[in-house]
């Protein structure tokens, strides 16, 4: 039964001095480097937003250039079931930093999916970082991108544990000129103008098709914590999009280099490919996959800069990098949302093209090279760091440290991956079978949600594309799904819905 249900540039200064210091210099380095592996290593997290299983050349697709990225999956591991914890972006990106389900943190909404500018809430205070847990350790730590969890200052990624931010406090399609507020478009729907609210949203396509920085107001902010206090600036507003990639990987890099003498944690969310898309005039018409393409490649130009300095300062064997997104590809955008290669669906959904996602682990002379078909969650990385830097890890109750996988070839401690949308579990993975208990798409795109008096059932090593329901031939492994899931639902408290406070103020 459980076979059936699991199957199975250095600079030239560099190079001169290591020269003359010959192989007693070599030896030093080298033990120095051992010294600080067994300590504390450097942590980035490069994360890319809407980011199809399909987008990159490493995971199957055809045009898109992105060999430095590659490259990681090559020299390091790529993870081919490895899962967002949401099919959205700010339950997905508080999953996360805190190794905790939304359903547990409150990081969701029942009726609103992500956190909306002026938004009364953010981030709750309860809640422990990945970066508050790394800086006890002795880290510093820098955010360089979108942080989309709470825009009120006391919700800000610097009063959660980074040093630093420089970044969009939300989606970089957010806070229209001259279009319906969120408040604008909750009031019109609870007076049962429906017809004027997709009116208003309809002719928003055009401005996405032929992008201006002028259609949205979104704020470029940098905040630090300096000697005990913070210190907020508002760099501009609207924010400059055809740069941000650029922006936040110098500024990603001059953290690297300002202070190696302690350990770092570099988190990277890269605005795009979330529509509208931006890229700057060296990445125009690059790709043979028009702006989505030069989006992808740029992105990809970008890691091969972030690595590139780590090489060339020597940090290389001391810094796991992982790359992943935070879910799907936003499929309703067409050729502009990206692709989820052979899997179904999207973001916003609980099929597998909306919450399996792109991810690669990089750490030279640690990791070794392979394709791993194990599971795993971004749920995991708050463990898994956690236990790379010799940190308690109490917090990420919902994630597994992953480190025996990535550094000594075993099998991954998670077996199982609920499927949450909305504070809705609407499916569970159990080995390689999932069932899906309810199927939805997502804006207004089909299928129609349906709840399933019998779940639907797929292999997914055999069927990734989850297209042939097989339940009606192995009743026991749905049976023992729905065992899995009743004792999944016992064991976590439901919190409060925190992006539908608006909805009450």
């Amino acid at each position: 039964m459980i076979s059936m249900l699991f199957g199975c540039r250095l600079s030239q200064l560099w190079v001169a001095l290591v020269g003359l210091c010959g192989i007693g210099f070599s030896w030093a380095q080298e033990n120095h480097e051992s010294a600080q592996i067994a300590d504390k290593p450097n942590i980035i997290v490069l994360f890319a937003d809407d980011l199809g299983y399909g987008d990159l050349g490493s995971f199957g697709h055809p045009y898109n250039r992105t060999p430095h990225i590659d490259t990681l999956a090559a020299q390091g591991q790529r993870w081919t079931d490895f899962y967002a914890a949401a099919p959205v972006c700010s339950p997905s990106r508080g999953a996360l930093l805190t190794g905790r389900l939304p359903i547990r943190t409150g990081l969701y909404g029942e009726n609103i999916a992500v956190y909306f500018p002026n938004d009364p809430g953010g981030f709750p205070d309860r809640e422990l970082t990945l970066a508050e847990l790394l800086r006890d350790q002795g880290y510093r730590t820098g955010i360089f991108g979108k942080w989309h969890l709470g825009d009120a200052k006391p919700a800000w990624p610097t009063r959660h544990g980074f040093d630093e931010w420089l970044g969009l406090p939300y989606s970089n399609d957010m806070d229209w000129v001259d279009e319906l507020s969120i408040d604008e478009i909750i009031a019109l729907s609870a007076q049962g103008k429906q017809a004027e609210v997709a009116a208003s949203l309809g002719g928003r396509a055009a401005k996405y098709a032929a992008p201006e920085n002028g259609y949205w107001n979104v704020p470029l902010m940098h905040s630090r914590w300096v000697d005990g206090d913070y210190v907020d600036q508002q760099i501009e507003r609207p924010a400059e999009q055809a740069s941000l990639t650029q922006r936040y990987t110098a500024a990603a890099i001059e953290f690297i280099k300002a202070g190696q003498e302690e350990p770092f944690f570099v988190y990277l969310p890269y605005a795009m490919p979330h529509t509208p898309l931006f890229r700057s005039p060296a990445f125009i018409d690059r790709s043979l996959g028009g702006r989505y393409g030069d989006v992808i490649e740029e992105i990809d130009w970008s890691v091969g800069e972030i690595v590139a300095t780590l090489e060339a300062y020597g940090l290389a064997k001391n810094t796991l990098v992982i790359f992943t997104s935070d879910n799907g590809p936003w499929l309703t955008m067409k050729t502009e949302g990206g692709s989820a290669g052979l899997l179904a669906q999207g973001k916003g959904t609980t099929f597998e093209g909306g919450m399996r996602v792109p991810t690669v682990f990089w750490w030279p002379g640690r990791i070794r090279s392979a394709v791993v078909s194990e599971l795993g969650s971004m749920l995991d990385i708050f463990p898994t760091v956690a236990a790379l830097a010799g940190a308690p890890g109490d917090s990420g109750v919902d994630g597994f440290d992953l480190s025996s996988t990535l550094l000594q070839s075993k099998a991954s401690p998670r077996q199982e991956m609920p499927f949450y949308r909305s504070g809705e579990l609407m499916a569970y993975r159990l080995g390689p079978w999932k069932a899906h208990f309810v199927t939805q798409g997502a804006y207004s795109q089909p299928p129609a949600r349906t709840e399933h008096s019998v779940a639907l059932l797929h292999h997914l090593h055999k069927d990734p594309a989850e297209r042939y329901d097989v339940a009606a031939e192995f009743p026991e492994v749905l049976a023992a799904i729905e065992a899995a899931v009743a004792r999944h639902k016992a064991s976590i408290p439901r919190a409060r819905p925190e992006f539908d406070r608006r909805l009450t103020r």
